[in-house]
C-alpha cells in the first residue's frame, strides 16, 4: 500500500452527514422557538391578565379566563374610544406629511448634487437622534405661538420632528438604489424633477414607501411624551397617555386588568396595519440587497 493511499484522510459515512445536518437544523428550530417565546409572551401574558377578574390576577396561571367584562368596558368608554380616534387621526396624518415631504427631500439629497449635501445628511441624522427631552421647551413654546395647544394638531406638528429625518434618511438610501438611465431618459423626453419624482419614482418606490410608512406610524401611534405635555383635556388626548391615566376606583387599588386590556387594544390596530402591508415591508427591507 503506498503512502499517498494510507495519508488520504477518510471520508466519513453518509449517515455522518445526515446525523449532523439533523441536529444542526434542531438547533435552528430550538433557537427560533426560543426567540419566539421570548417576543410573544409578554402579549400573550397581557391578554390572559386582561381576562382575569379579582384575586385571579395574581394567579399565575397561563390559560386565559376568557372573561371579557374589561374589553366591554372599554368600548362603553367614550373618553378611550375618542383617544383611540385621536391617536388613529395623528398617526395617519403624522405619517402621510412625513412621507411628503420625506419623499421630496430624499429626491433632493439622493438624486441632486449640491455641494453642502453630506453635510445635510448629517444634521439630518443628528436631529433624528435628539432626545424628546431636549427640544420640549422649545416645542411647547412653539406651540403656544401657533395657538395650538391642547390640540391633536400640535401632536402632529410635534411629531413631523422626529418622524421627518427619520424617513428622510431612509428614503434617500432607497432612491440612491435606483438607476439614473431612467432619470437621464426622462430628462432628455423633456421631463422636470417634480414630473421625474411622481411618475417614474413614486410607483417604484411602493414597498420602500410602505416599510417606511410603517415605522412612522408606530413611531406616532405609541409617542407618549409630547402627548401627555401638549394636551391636557380627555377629549385630545391619544390612547398611550388615557392608558396612563387609567386609575382604580381607590387610590390603593392598581387596575392591572383594564391596563391589559387596554394595551391589546391598542396593539390590534398595529397588528392589522403590519399584517395587510407585510408583503411590501417584507420587499422594501430587501430592496437594493441583491444587485445586478
Amino acid at each position: 500500500m503506498d503512502t499517498a493511499t494510507l495519508s488520504r484522510p477518510l471520508r466519513k459515512p453518509s449517515s455522518f452527514h445526515r446525523a449532523k445536518r439533523r441536529i444542526v437544523r434542531g438547533l435552528q428550530i430550538f433557537a427560533l422557538l426560543l426567540v419566539l417565546v421570548y417576543t410573544l409572551f409578554p402579549y400573550y401574558w397581557a391578554f390572559v391578565s386582561s381576562t382575569k377578574q379579582g384575586a385571579a390576577l395574581y394567579h399565575s396561571a397561563l390559560v386565559p379566563a376568557l372573561d371579557f367584562t374589561y374589553y366591554r368596558q372599554l368600548i362603553d368608554n367614550p373618553i378611550f374610544m375618542g383617544s383611540l380616534l385621536n391617536s388613529a387621526y395623528v398617526a395617519v396624518c403624522t405619517t402621510f406629511l412625513s412621507l411628503v415631504i420625506g419623499v421630496s427631500a430624499a429626491y433632493a439629497l439622493g438624486r441632486i448634487e449640491f455641494p453642502q449635501r453630506r453635510a445635510v445628511l448629517m444634521i439630518v441624522l443628528m436631529i433624528s437622534i435628539f432626545p424628546q427631552v431636549v427640544v420640549l421647551s422649545g416645542m411647547f413654546e412653539l406651540i403656544n405661538w401657533f395657538g395650538l395647544f391642547n390640540r391633536p394638531s400640535a401632536l402632529i406638528l410635534t411629531y413631523l420632528l422626529s418622524t421627518v429625518p427619520f424617513t428622510t434618511w431612509i428614503l434617500t438610501t432607497f432612491i440612491r438604489e435606483f438607476p439614473r438611465e431612467l432619470e437621464e431618459a426622462a430628462i432628455i423626453d423633456g421631463c422636470s424633477h417634480f414630473r421625474i419624482l411622481t411618475k417614474i419614482l413614486l410607483p417604484l418606490m411602493g414597498p420602500s414607501l410602505a416599510s417606511t410608512g410603517i415605522l412612522a406610524f408606530i413611531l406616532a401611534w405609541n409617542e407618549f411624551l409630547f402627548a401627555l405635555t401638549f394636551t391636557l383635556t380627555d377629549e385630545n388626548r391619544t390612547v398611550p397617555v388615557a392608558i396612563g391615566l387609567i386609575a382604580g376606583t381607590s387610590r390603593y387599588e392598581y387596575p392591572f386588568g383594564q391596563i391589559m386590556a387596554a394595551s391589546v387594544t391598542v396593539t390590534l390596530p398595529l397588528i392589522a396595519v403590519v399584517l395587510v402591508f407585510q408583503r411590501r415591508i417584507v420587499a422594501g427591507l430587501t430592496a437594493g440587497a441583491v444587485k445586478g
